[in-house]
């Protein structure tokens, strides 16, 4: 389909498509900046504390790490047809996140349905998935997201 995601109705979409939307690349003293006011954690703030935990070095809040998936997800995903997510239902950090590493942002439509309670509303299951440079998943997150329906105005 050649419509842009953020552009896209509800009926847009179709199961299982899947997606890439950006890339970030983890720098040390961004992680230890969003680390001191966000998660401050030892194997987040401080290089020679990290590397005597099990992680054997600094690694990226995973609070960190959504919160970039968010940025890549906004940018590339949520357009003017997006009204917000119904919530998670997974949330997982399966690989740490070391300094330079490259993390791209994946989305695969797992499920749509249309909602029971507000008219030209649709619901859409995602898994997010940001991988990084080594085809590992740094973070997995399942959020149901609210999206308009098109209208019989616009040709459906």
């Amino acid at each position: 389909m050649d419509i842009p995601c953020k552009e896209r109705f509800y009926d847009d979409f179709s199961v299982g498509e899947k997606f890439s939307l950006g890339t970030v690349v983890m720098k040390e003293e961004e992680m230890i900046n969003f680390a001191t006011q966000f998660d401050p954690q030892r194997f987040h703030l401080d290089p020679e504390a990290a590397a005597q935990t099990i992680y054997g070095g600094l690694i990226a809040s995973g609070w960190h790490t959504g919160s970039l998936m968010m940025k890549l997800l906004a940018e590339g995903f949520l357009g003017e047809h997006s009204v917000g997510a119904a919530g998670l239902s997974e949330l997982s950090w399966p690989a740490p996140v070391r300094v330079g590493d490259v993390l791209t942002l994946t989305v695969e439509i797992m499920k749509k349905r249309e909602s029971k309670s507000r008219q030209h509303l649709g619901l859409i299951e995602i898994k997010n998935q940001l991988v990084n440079q080594n085809g590992e998943v740094a973070l997995q997150a399942v959020p149901t997201m609210l999206i308009a329906m098109k209208d019989d105005s616009e040709g459906n």
